[in-house]
C-alpha cells in the first residue's frame, strides 16, 4: 500500500530575489502542491509545533493519524520505528528540509539538535481534536537516547 511506510523526501529550496536590484532576499520551500506525488494522504490540518534545545518530543504513535513533518527552523532528528523494528533516523533542518512521512500505526519521536528551539511544521490527516488527540505513548527501551547527548 503507497501509504504504508515510513519515508522521506528531499525538498527543494528555491531563493527569492528583491524585485528593484535582484540581490537574494531569502528563500521558499515548496512543501507540498497539488501535483506533486510525494504525498499520498491529503493533508487536512497543518501545523507547528516547537522544542527546545536538546529536547525530545515522543515516541508516541498515532492509530488513526498520517503525519508529515519538516523541520522549517533549527536542526532535528526524526526516529521512527519501522514494522521490523529497526530504528530510522533522519534528519531535518532549515537548510536540509526533508520532509518525514509517518503513516498511522508508526511510532516515531523528535529530538532538537540546535542550540535554539527547532520548529517542526506538521500537515495531518485525519485533524487533530482536543476530544481526540490520538497520542499513544510508547518506549523505545533498545534505543541509544544517550548519542544524541552533547
Amino acid at each position: 500500500m503507497v501509504d504504508s511506510e515510513i519515508r522521506s523526501h528531499k525538498l527543494e529550496v528555491h531563493q527569492t530575489k528583491d524585485i528593484l536590484d535582484k540581490h537574494v532576499n531569502g528563500f521558499m520551500i515548496p512543501v507540498w502542491r497539488d501535483w506533486d506525488k510525494t504525498i499520498s494522504v491529503k493533508p487536512e490540518m497543518v501545523y507547528m509545533t516547537s522544542v527546545n534545545p536538546g529536547e525530545r518530543k515522543g515516541p508516541h504513535l498515532h492509530k488513526i493519524r498520517h503525519s508529515y513533518y519538516v523541520c522549517i527552523k533549527g536542526k532535528v532528528v526524526f526516529i521512527a520505528k519501522d514494522n521490523s523494528g529497526n530504528y530510522l533516523e533522519i534528519e531535518s533542518s532549515e537548510n536540509n528540509p526533508i520532509l518525514v512521512e509517518i503513516p498511522k500505526n508508526y511510532s516515531s519521536a523528535h529530538i532538537n539538535l540546535s542550540k535554539e528551539p527547532s520548529i517542526i511544521m506538521a500537515l495531518v490527516n485525519p485533524s487533530w481534536k482536543p476530544d481526540n488527540r490520538d497520542e499513544h505513548n510508547v518506549t523505545y527501551d533498545d534505543y541509544d537516547w544517550t548519542k544524541w547527548d552533547k
